[in-house]
C-alpha cells in the first residue's frame, strides 16, 4: 500500500508538471499572442539594438509580454539581436513572432526624383532607411570615394539615377552609397557609353546636359528635340543661354534664399557663376537639378533638326515653339512674356 501512494503521488506529480509544460508550451508557443486590430504591424531594430530595445517595440504589441520574454529566453533570441524591418502578423504566436524577427528582415522600396541637391537628396533617402541625413550627405561627399569613382562634389549628384529601389531598412550610409554606384555602372552600358563619346560628351556632361534638359521640359516626348537645340548651340559655339543656369546661379546667392524666380530678368544674366551659361560657353561644371532618366536618354538620342532657338508656349502649358532664326525666336519670346505680364508673373 505505501508503494501505491508512493507511485500515485509520482503519478501526479508528473501529470502536473506535464499540465504546466503543456500550458507553457501553449501560451508560450501555440497561442496567439497579438494585442492590434490591423492585419499586420512592424518594427524597426537599428543596428546594434538589444532585446530591451526589441522589447520596448513589441511590448504594445502583444497581449502578453512575459510568455513572449520566456521563449525568447528559451530560444536565445535574447542574445542574439538582429537589426532590420520586421512584419509581425495578427494572430502570431510568440514561436512565429520570434522566428520572423529573427530572419525576416522586409525590404523597403525606396524611390526619388527632382532631388536638386545632394543635401535634399540625403534628406529625402533618411526618412525610409536606417541612416541619417549627415551620415548619407557625409558618405555621398566622400572626397576620396569621389575621387576614386571619377567624380567631384559638383558631378556627384549625377551618379544617383533616379527610380525605385530595395534596400533593407538597416542600410548603412557607404552601402546605400555603394548600391547606387552599382546601379550607376549598370545604366552606363558600353552602349550608351559609346553614343556620348559619338556626340563628344563625356558622361559626366551627358547628365550635366540632361539637368538643364530636364528643367526646361518635363515633357519626354519634347526633351530630344530641347537637347538638339543645345546640342546645335555647342557644335557652332554659340553660348547655351539656358535660363534654367540662370536660376540655380541665383538660387546660391543669399539675395535669392528662400525665393522662387518665376521670370528669368535680364538682372539674373549678369550673375557671376561659371553656371551662369550667357556669360561661359560650353557646359556648366555640374549639374543644376536631378534628371530623370528620359532626360538623360534624350541627350544620347538628340532629335537633329536645325532649330537653335525655343520658348515656352503660352497656349500649350508645358510645350515650347522651336525657330530656326533669332527673328522668329524673339516673335515667340514676346508673345510668352505678354502671357506672363497678363497673369502678372513679374519676377
Amino acid at each position: 500500500m505505501y508503494i501505491k501512494k508512493i507511485l500515485l503521488a509520482i503519478l501526479v506529480i508528473g501529470l502536473i508538471v506535464a499540465a504546466f509544460f503543456a500550458n507553457f508550451v501553449y501560451k508560450a508557443m501555440l497561442k496567439p499572442n497579438t494585442a492590434f486590430n490591423n492585419e499586420s504591424a512592424y518594427i524597426y531594430v537599428p543596428t546594434g539594438a538589444n532585446y530591451q530595445d526589441v522589447r520596448a517595440q513589441l511590448e504594445p504589441l502583444l497581449e502578453d509580454i512575459d510568455s513572449f520574454d520566456d521563449l525568447a529566453e528559451r530560444k536565445e533570441y535574447n542574445k542574439y539581436v538582429k537589426a532590420g524591418r520586421f512584419q509581425i502578423n495578427k494572430g502570431m504566436t510568440n514561436n512565429d513572432i520570434i522566428n520572423s524577427i529573427r530572419s525576416k528582415n522586409l525590404p523597403i522600396k525606396v524611390s526619388f526624383n527632382n532631388q536638386s541637391t545632394l543635401e535634399k537628396l540625403a534628406g529625402r533617402v533618411s526618412k525610409e532607411i536606417e541612416a541619417d541625413s549627415i551620415s548619407l550627405l557625409n558618405a555621398m561627399k566622400d572626397s576620396a570615394f569621389l575621387s576614386e569613382n571619377g567624380f567631384k562634389e559638383a558631378t556627384a549628384l549625377g551618379m544617383y539615377l533616379p527610380n525605385s529601389y530595395e534596400f533593407f531598412w538597416n542600410t548603412s550610409a557607404e552601402d546605400f552609397r555603394a548600391r547606387m554606384l552599382k546601379e550607376y555602372k549598370r545604366f552606363w552600358t558600353d552602349a550608351k557609353i559609346k553614343k556620348a563619346n559619338a556626340i563628344g560628351l563625356s558622361q559626366d556632361q551627358v547628365i550635366a546636359l540632361a539637368s538643364i534638359v530636364y528643367e526646361e521640359s518635363k515633357q519626354a516626348s519634347e526633351q530630344p528635340r530641347i537637347a538638339g537645340v543645345y546640342m546645335n548651340r555647342i557644335r557652332i559655339g554659340m553660348p547655351l543661354q539656358a535660363d534654367p543656369t540662370l536660376k540655380f546661379a541665383a538660387y546660391q546667392l543669399p539675395k535669392y534664399k528662400n525665393t522662387v524666380i518665376k521670370r528669368v530678368l535680364n538682372v539674373h544674366k549678369d550673375i557671376a557663376s561659371p553656371y551662369n551659361t550667357y556669360k561661359n560657353r560650353g557646359l556648366p561644371p555640374g549639374l543644376i537639378a536631378m534628371p530623370d532618366i528620359s532626360a538623360i536618354n534624350a541627350v544620347l538620342n538628340f532629335e537633329k533638326h536645325k532649330y537653335l532657338y525655343f520658348a515656352a508656349d503660352a497656349k500649350r502649358y508645358g510645350f515650347h515653339k522651336f525657330a530656326k532664326t533669332l527673328a522668329q525666336h524673339n516673335v515667340n519670346a514676346r508673345e510668352y512674356q505678354r502671357y506672363l505680364s497678363s497673369q502678372g508673373i513679374n519676377k
